[in-house]
């Protein structure tokens, strides 16, 4: 897989939080660290994106993924680098 760069942003709004985010960023972390990409990706947390219905809300590279959970954030973040090449 080529590593390019990303810009995470997880949504950390209340609604999103009580939906599990905190599971979704310690699993993006550890798969990012897997694949040596923690140094040329951005990962931070934002503030509500307004879809609180269809959270947690995680955005990559300007593409927002709704009702993410742990398994279907890594699903994500292969899709967006896949797409990059």
């Amino acid at each position: 897989m080529t590593k390019k760069k990303l810009q995470i942003t997880l949504c950390l709004g209340s609604s999103c939080f009580s939906r599990g985010n905190k599971a979704i960023v310690e699993v993006v972390q550890e798969y990012l660290e897997d694949l040596d990409m923690k140094d040329s990706t951005t990962f931070k947390g934002g503030h509500c994106f307004g879809n609180c219905a269809d959270g947690p809300v995680m955005i990559i590279n300007g593409r927002t993924f709704n009702n993410i959970t742990p398994e279907s954030a890594i699903s994500a973040v292969d899709e967006v680098l896949k797409s990059q090449d």
